[in-house]
């Protein structure tokens, strides 16, 4: 059986993209294989890690391409030159277009950490969820794993975890409970998910 080439695209220090490895190397996503890490920022902790594991990882800098349709040509580049097979968004800051988008149907995922159709869609990323979680009085909140489509958090729902909001909670405290109890479960979990059902959709076609 060959396993997807997976790509993680990351902006950050990469904890999702670490859980998703922590899963392979226990042998939880035996039909797929991380096999290239891509940051839109060079100092991203993420390239690090990426590189402790001897993992191929490539940095396409905001700061330094500053045309966003140039980088997401070099971007694409990168991906088809390794044929990914599955594409995953790890809180990826730079909003993809709609014609990168098209490139992989079915075959991009995103984490967002938000019970989706809450607190999602443009300008909600990273503690502004939490914020905006905390500030309309949720008690329950969790994470979404979804494909990626035209639509801003808008594709079909792959996964989805509660957790719940606790006195006190701080947007920082909520993210780390979010990211411990929900985004490094079912991440991993709907990467293998994706990845055999993409793997048996090929053996279907030999």
């Amino acid at each position: 059986m060959s396993k997807i080439k997976i790509a993680v695209l990351c902006s950050g220090g990469g904890t999702n993209f670490q859980a998703i490895l922590n899963a392979q190397e226990a042998g939880l996503i035996p039909h797929g294989e991380i096999s290239l890490v891509v940051s839109d920022g060079r100092q991203a902790y993420v390239l690090t890690r990426a590189a402790r594991y001897g993992i191929e990882h490539v940095a396409v800098d905001r700061r330094e391409v500053r045309d966003r349709a140039e980088r997401e040509r070099r971007i694409l580049s990168e991906l088809k030159a390794r044929d990914i097979g599955l594409v995953v968004l790890a809180g990826f800051m730079t909003v993809l277009s709609e014609s990168f988008v098209k490139e992989f149907p079915e075959r991009m995922i995103n984490v967002h950490p938000a019970l989706i159709p809450s607190f999602c869609g443009v300008g909600m990323y990273g503690l502004h969820v939490h914020e905006a979680a905390l500030a309309r009085g949720v008690k329950v909140t969790g994470a979404t794993v979804h494909y990626v489509t035209e639509e801003c958090d808008g594709g079909p729902i792959i996964a989805q975890r509660a957790v719940e909001v606790k006195e006190g909670d701080t947007p920082e405290i909520l993210q780390k409970r979010v990211m411990r109890e929900a985004e490094w479960i079912i991440l991993p979990e709907a990467v293998e998910a994706v990845c055999k059902k993409l793997s048996n959709s090929t053996e279907e076609i030999k």
